[in-house]
């Protein structure tokens, strides 16, 4: 099935953005949602001091039509590598997920590249996982 501007498929869980919210003064919900530049300036400033981590409680729902209608779904589960990233990253875990075994070992081996490679699948995840489906 094609993905269309009026038929999007399901990537991403509004139930799991708010989960994800929890930890917004760090981003989280923001990366999840593809939402990189936010979240990192989120990353950076703790959720612009509270104040927009406040403020996404109430945008989570038209960041997750959004996501939905930009990302490919396929046999990877945005949500699960998500959970895998944000609660077991630094074993390489949502690697392993996603069938990147030789990355998943390097991150197991040191942890998530010193967090390094953290911060790059925080970034890029969803594109990683988009991209898988288009093969």
């Amino acid at each position: 099935m094609q993905k269309s501007e009026y038929f999007p498929s399901n990537t991403h869980s509004v139930f799991l953005g708010y989960v994800l919210w929890i930890f917004g003064f760090i981003g989280a919900h923001r990366f999840y949602y593809g939402r990189t530049f936010t979240g990192t300036v989120y990353f950076f400033t703790l959720g612009l001091l509270g104040i927009g981590w406040v403020i996404d409680l109430f945008l989570i729902p038209s960041m997750d039509r959004k996501a939905d209608m930009t990302y490919v779904a396929g046999p990877i589960d945005y949500s699960v590598s998500w959970l895998l990233l944000t609660f077991l990253g630094v074993l390489g875990v949502h690697r392993f997920y996603m069938g990147k075994f030789l990355t998943g070992l390097l991150y197991l081996c040191t942890g998530g590249l010193l967090g390094v490679g953290l911060l790059y699948d925080l970034i890029t995840l969803n594109e990683q996982i988009s991209e898988i489906h288009s093969r």
